[in-house]
């Protein structure tokens, strides 16, 4: 079943990168070869019917992805991060530094007036 759907998910991105490209746009596009297929769709053109067009593709195209990740979530029931193997951490004591008290340590004091 998996398969069907992941043919299917290939197919639908092929159809609407085709019928995006299809579309009228600012820069045309391959939207200049479906002048002559005017007649078909009415006097507006191909516009309406490629939008819904577009649309449908889109939506079964979404509802396509999500019966994919159903469908591999369903047959893969653990987690990549549940295959990681932990070692346990070896207990170390913290080095904590001393502070040494030198005279280099003292702030230095005021000069004094005469």
């Amino acid at each position: 079943m998996t398969t069907i759907v992941l043919v299917l998910q290939f197919v639908l991105a092929v159809i609407l990168t085709i019928a995006i490209l299809l579309q009228k746009s600012s820069s045309i596009g391959l939207g200049a070869y479906s002048g002559s297929n005017e007649s078909l769709f009415g006097a507006k053109g191909p516009a309406g019917f490629l939008a819904k067009f577009t649309f449908i593709v889109g939506f079964l195209f979404i509802v396509n992805t999500l019966t994919l990740g159903y469908f591999y979530n369903k047959s893969k029931k653990s987690s990549l991060a549940e295959d990681i193997k932990v070692e346990k951490p070896i207990k170390k004591t913290p080095i904590v530094p001393s502070v040494p008290t030198t005279k280099a340590d003292e702030a230095p004091k005021a000069p004094t007036t005469k």
